[in-house]
């Protein structure tokens, strides 16, 4: 659901400066679309909130490359679906032949495969990698966060790896906290959620894979619900929710939460604690963390719901901490 909404707001940026400039958006020139590509990075950002903004905002190369990746996956979409000339499409990329291929890449008989397409509109960026939180910054989120809703849903993202859209999807039904909960009609022992793709939820909360998984929990993730429920059990119209993650403080009492309210909890949170902290970060804490424990990469993509392997690349990349620790290990061993 989140996905979508960048996306959606990354097209309607492109669009919106066709409208702004007279252009058609499915011809528009590969001259304006320069122009387009120059205007990401030129055009001050909106000031945030209602307080006077001291000095303007740019967007970062990072985030204007991520505009182009959209813009130009956008206009071959709309290639395949005949809105756009196959002109336009054919200036969205180049040849390149690849000098040096990825790990476990096939060139093929010929080396015909070292031949790829590139995005011709694009910035130079360079890797963040993956951005995690130590265990002292989510502790201190689960204190600031106030109340018990909130403490149970950064800890169980942070121990399951759930994407913000897979645990606001969450039905009640879905927690299986016994140790065996055979009389529920599930086969999977010890305790565990199922994480499953509704289309029907009513906050909009959607599993990004259409694969259900199911994924363990500990005794932490139990305890923190345990309070939450006590919680919820005090708002009468909770009652009527099958969500798990309902509004207890705010109206409409009961219902279940947005992904928009949920986002500024993590802003407000973050604000306190005076650190970067969004959502998604809480997933890669917990993928980097089982990575760093050995822990075998297919039951980590499994753990994350991925339908390829190639989605656990990011997180494979050592730490650091993790090189220094081997080049000191190997000195210790030569003294």
């Amino acid at each position: 659901m989140n996905t979508e909404r960048i996306y959606a707001c990354r097209v309607a940026l492109y669009l919106s400066w066709c409208a702004e400039c007279g252009l058609d958006w499915a011809a528009p020139g590969f001259e304006n679309l320069l122009r387009f590509r120059d205007w990401l990075i030129s055009e001050p950002l909106p000031p945030r909130g209602k307080r006077p903004q001291v000095r303007p905002r740019f967007r970062r190369d990072g985030s204007a490359d991520a505009v182009l990746c959209t813009m130009t996956e956008f206009l071959r979409f709309g290639a395949a679906m005949g809105w756009v000339g196959e002109k336009v499409v054919a200036s969205l990329s180049q040849p390149k032949v690849l000098r040096f291929t990825p790990s476990g890449w096939s060139a093929g008989e010929t080396k015909r495969l070292r031949n790829v397409e590139v995005r011709t509109l694009k910035f130079r960026t360079d890797d963040p990698g993956i951005e995690c939180f130590t265990p002292e910054q989510v502790a201190a989120m689960v204190e600031i966060a106030g109340n018990a809703r909130d403490r149970f849903l950064i800890v169980l993202m942070r121990v399951t790896g759930l994407r913000i859209g897979e645990a606001l999807g969450l039905r009640r039904e879905d927690l299986h906290f016994l140790p065996d909960s055979t009389m529920l009609g599930c086969i999977h022992r010890g305790p565990h959620l199922h994480v499953r793709r509704r289309e029907d939820n009513v906050n909009g909360a959607l599993a990004k894979s259409r694969l259900s998984r199911v994924v363990p929990v500990n005794d932490e993730v139990i305890g923190y619900c345990r309070d939450y429920q006590w919680q919820r059990d005090q708002v009468p119209e909770a009652a009527a929710c099958d969500m798990v993650f309902v509004n207890l403080y705010r109206a409409p009492l009961g219902a279940a939460m947005k992904y928009a309210n949920t986002k500024q909890k993590f802003d407000r949170i973050a604000r306190q604690a005076q650190i970067v902290a969004r959502p998604h970060m809480l997933r890669h804490t917990a993928a980097t963390e089982w990575i760093a424990d050995d822990v075998p990469h297919d039951v980590v993509s499994d753990l994350l719901g991925h339908a390829s392997p190639v989605s656990l690349r990011p997180y494979l990349h050592p730490s650091d901490q993790r090189k220094r620790e081997a080049v000191e290990r190997v000195a210790a061993v030569r003294r």
